[in-house]
């Protein structure tokens, strides 16, 4: 009976450490395979910037060829020899200055006979003048040497303006850009002799499109950047505004002035002029590569914090599934499979866009200062979509343990 009784408990003692054994097995399969199911999603890897405030300028851009203010073409007055040069090609001259003379001796015999004929003609009308009191006269022979004298006195003026122009003079200020003639060529009137192009100040004239007919102004500043002069800026002003549109380009006329004290800028250099008509010290603005325009909006894609993950209602009611039923206890207490606390996300934003400058765009409405904008990788990211910013530390995964389930432990 003792042996039988004996037999009795050790049978029931392996029975029971069977079934346990069991329990432990389950319990940690479905442990490990509600780990191993829980959805993973991969982020996209973006680079993005921060809406800051920034001064911004609001601007018009065009190119043109510098031009200078004033030019004279420079010609002989008179026939002659030339006889000596004194300035040569890029000197600069005032208005007044010599620049070359031609022989003057036929000029200054000329101007002699021309003064002999005055001097004589006056002698003859002083006699006419005491014999026509007398009578001694005819009127009509008074009022020939009165003419006569006139006359004279006219071609010795025009004698001496020709000994005048044996000196060829500069009209205005400037530097001598071209020269025609060399020593010892016979001179005729009207001959190209010098070419002076003045360079302070020089001038641009831009086609402006008539939209911007009502925002520039005379006086406003504006600042030229020329190809042959990298890394330097002129600072000039609005000249004047042509008063009206070209009807065939739909352009008006802009001049802009420039005095360039160290000389650098030249006649016929090819520059990208800036006309600043608004000025802003405190915009938001954002770089313009974050923009995204589509179907006729404007808008970004902001990262922020991915929202916590709504309750399952289907892991709720299989907590009322009967205790016995282990793998039904397993899946009713399992909790949803929350994000990490830093996962990041995108979500779309319209905005309202003013003033640009350069790379960056200003931004009045749709984001807040400090919002961070997707400057790369926003074509690879939708409304919602997870998001990786390079740079940031990736989100770190939460413990095994809270996604364990209660007795799994066992």
């Amino acid at each position: 009976m003792a042996n039988s009784l004996k037999t009795i408990k050790i049978i029931a003692l392996a029975s029971a450490v069977a079934v346990a054994t069991l329990m432990l097995s389950a319990c940690g399969t479905d442990g490990k395979a509600a780990q191993t199911k829980q959805p993973t999603v991969d982020a996209v890897p973006v680079e993005v910037a921060s809406a800051a405030r920034t001064p911004i300028s609001a601007n018009y851009s065009g190119t043109a060829s510098l031009v200078a203010d004033h030019e004279a073409q420079v010609v002989a007055k008179t026939t002659g020899v030339l006889k000596k040069i004194y300035v040569e090609e890029g000197d600069t001259v005032k208005a007044g200055q010599l620049l070359a003379e031609i022989d003057d001796a036929d000029a200054r015999s000329k101007l002699g006979s021309a003064t002999a004929q005055m001097h004589k003609s006056e002698a003859t009308f002083a006699h006419a003048e005491a014999a026509i009191p007398k009578q001694l006269i005819p009127q009509f022979e008074y009022e020939q040497d009165k003419y006569d004298l006139q006359d004279k006195r006219a071609a010795l003026e025009t004698a001496r303006l020709q000994l005048e122009y044996t000196r060829i003079l500069a009209p205005v200020d400037g530097i001598i850009a071209e020269r025609s003639v060399k020593v010892g060529n016979m001179m005729q009137t009207n001959q190209n002799v010098f070419k002076i192009v003045g360079m302070d100040p020089l001038q641009a004239v831009l086609n402006v499109p008539e939209r911007q007919l009502g925002i520039l102004k005379p006086s406003q500043s504006v600042q030229l950047e020329a190809d042959a002069l990298p890394g330097k800026t002129f600072s000039g002003t609005i000249l004047r505004i042509a008063p009206v549109v070209d009807s065939t380009s739909g352009t008006f006329r802009v001049t802009t002035q420039f005095h360039d004290k160290t000389g650098l800028l030249k006649p016929g250099m090819f520059a990208r002029v800036d006309i600043v008509y608004d000025h802003r010290e405190d915009a938001l603005t954002i770089p313009r590569s974050a923009l995204i325009e589509e179907d006729g909006e404007t808008a970004v894609f902001v990262v922020e914090k991915a929202p916590p993950p709504k309750p399952d209602a289907k892991a709720d009611a299989n907590k009322n599934v009967a205790k016995n039923d282990v793998k039904a206890d397993a899946k009713a207490d399992a909790k949803p499979a929350a994000p990490p606390a830093d996962a990041l996300v995108a979500h779309r934003r319209l905005v309202k866009v003013g003033y640009s400058d350069g790379d960056h765009i200003e931004i009045r409405g749709g984001v807040d200062e400090g919002a961070r904008v997707i400057t790369v990788g926003r074509n690879a990211v939708r409304d919602g979509t997870a998001v990786q910013v390079i740079g940031d530390a990736p989100a770190k995964p939460q413990a095994l343990a809270d996604n364990k389930t209660p007795g799994a432990n066992g």
